[in-house]
């Protein structure tokens, strides 16, 4: 997709409009109304079958807005929670540490049947970890509700301005590239890659923590998730840069993501909006520090020149996907349920499969605190 000119409102939160760059915004694949072919999901085709959650298939509802989002107080489950997991890890589970750096692998875990005291040592233990993926779940198969419930535990539930969502269920983000969907070879007719590297949503005042996506149905192979550990990025960065970063800032937009949503006859639920935010944020839980900019969103440094924004910017993104020793590739199996913090931590999907077979995919999004900043220490 084509970068698009969006012009930011003149508040106090953002600068003006013509002190923000153009971005540089694109989306791999997207399902909207237009291409979204029900009966081929509910009924299959020759080549691919049904959609096995039909109950997590994307609708559209045109007549339905929502207000502008007002701040909150979040409350951080990771911190304090007891860091030896014994409500979490109990004998018997099994856990895989996926690199060196970020990840890990749990089985002999069910989400679904923690205990408040478990749901704390979790958001601390992903906190600590990055992302896990919790294999051999049952978070598909219960009652949407019921899903959603889960995630309220961790934060007021994110409405996204933009996406489909199951019917009567707004507050589940779906991502969907429906069965005979080929649409990769046009998006790499203009473009030498798919992947988008962006914290979710991080243009909200109060942006996402603690995670959850859950795989509906899947390509055989391909369609990983690919994360990135911004807490090590910052880390290896000299102590020089480190405190240069400290006391700067970030303009995060959302006006791209709603004109594209537009522009391909989708919905707008909520009026796109931009905030600034920390370049180094710190995380409340483990009072570790991360990089917080990204590709899709991050569209101007404050309060720096243009043209040295755009200079830091760049080696701040390049540093981020260049740095594959603090990356991880997650894979997707039936039954995985991947955890992880917005907070210290960057993300892409990978559209690697180009055969058409479904990749269909549910988030639950739990609000946090709005990103703070604290000292420069010399050594993190």
């Amino acid at each position: 997709m084509a970068p698009s000119i969006a012009e930011l409102p003149q508040t106090a939160q953002a600068p003006a409009a013509s002190k923000v760059n153009q971005s540089d915004y694109k989306e791999a694949f997207s399902s909207v109304p237009s291409s979204f072919n029900l009966e081929a999901e509910l009924k299959g085709s020759a080549d691919h079958p049904a959609a096995r959650y039909a109950n997590y298939l994307p609708t559209w509802d045109f007549s339905r807005t929502y207000p502008p989002l007002e701040p909150f107080e979040h409350h951080e489950h990771g911190k304090g929670a007891d860091a030896t997991f014994p409500d979490l890890i109990k004998e018997g589970v099994k856990v895989d540490d996926l690199t060196g750096t970020i990840g890990a692998s749990v089985e002999g875990v069910q989400l679904s049947q923690l205990s408040d005291k478990g749901k704390d040592q979790l958001a601390l233990f992903v906190a600590q970890k990055k992302v896990v993926a919790f294999r051999e779940q049952d978070f598909a198969d219960l009652p949407i509700g019921e899903a959603k419930k889960i995630g309220e535990y961790f934060g007021r539930l994110h409405i996204h301005p933009t996406s489909g969502a199951p019917a009567d269920h707004p507050e589940v983000h779906l991502i969907h590239r429906g069965a005979g969907d080929t649409t990769a070879k046009d998006f790499f007719g203009d473009r030498i890659n798919s992947t988008t590297w962006h914290t979710d949503v991080a243009y909200e005042e109060q942006p996402p923590g603690t995670t959850f996506l859950y795989v509906l149905d899947g390509p055989r192979a391909g369609g990983d998730t690919i994360f990135s550990n911004q807490v090590e990025a910052y880390n290896r960065l000299s102590p020089a840069m480190r405190e240069r970063l400290h006391g700067l800032s970030a303009v995060h937009s959302g006006m791209d993501q709603a004109a594209g949503s537009k522009s391909r006859g989708a919905t707008v639920r909520r009026e796109p909006v931009t905030n600034v935010h920390p370049i180094v944020r710190t995380h409340p839980a483990t009072g570790e520090k991360a990089l917080y900019v990204n590709q899709q969103f991050t569209r101007r440094i404050t309060p720096l020149k243009k043209e040295e924004s755009d200079y830091l910017l760049k080696f701040l993104m390049d540093h981020i996907m260049w740095g594959v020793d603090f990356q991880v590739r997650v894979k997707w199996e039936p039954g995985t349920v991947v955890v992880w913090d917005n907070r210290v931590t960057a993300h892409s999907a990978i559209m690697d499969w180009h055969d058409g077979q479904r990749r269909h995919i549910a988030r639950i999004t739990p609000q946090a605190e709005r990103p703070y900043e604290t000292p420069f220490e010399g050594t993190n």
